[in-house]
């Protein structure tokens, strides 16, 4: 009686268990997929579109985010431009820490152009959002690296 007891004891306590790992394992792959960013491609040119099915905000707005290697003393250039929204363009941290920022470029538009000296060789986020809570549309990415004359 007491083996049958332990043993009832012990396939209760399992189906949890069990359930429990299931359920950890299958929110961290669901977790993994939710945020994957596009690699920039070599040629550092994208004509991509921002949009609804994009990254929220959190303040109403959109993001779309593309990975890129950099390398320790690379200058770097990021130009945004769009026609149909007020262009933001960010170079972070793959942990979100942003590191250079920039809203409307030295022309007077409403197009963003960043200037960024790397100091740590790495992956580097490059985000593309819309100033305040709307904007949605096409734009054109360009990461150039600056050679020394």
């Amino acid at each position: 009686m007491k083996h049958a007891l332990l043993a009832r004891l012990a396939q209760t306590l399992a189906i949890p268990v069990i359930a429990a790992t299931f359920s950890v394992g299958t929110a961290v792959r669901a977790q993994n997929n939710l945020y994957n960013p596009s690699s920039l491609p070599s040629s550092g040119e994208v004509n991509g579109v921002l949009s609804e099915r994009d990254i929220p905000t959190g303040q109403g707005g959109f993001a779309h985010d593309y990975r890129v290697e950099l390398e320790e003393g690379d200058q770097i250039t990021i130009d945004v431009l769009s026609d149909s929204f007020d262009t933001i363009v960010s170079l972070m941290t793959p942990d979100g820490l942003t590191i250079a920022e920039n809203d409307d470029g030295p022309d007077g538009t409403t197009n963003s152009l960043l200037f960024a000296r790397i100091t740590q060789s790495g992956t580097y986020i490059v985000r593309v959002r819309a100033f305040g809570a709307v904007g949605s549309g096409p734009f054109d990415l360009k990461l150039t690296r600056l050679r020394p004359i």
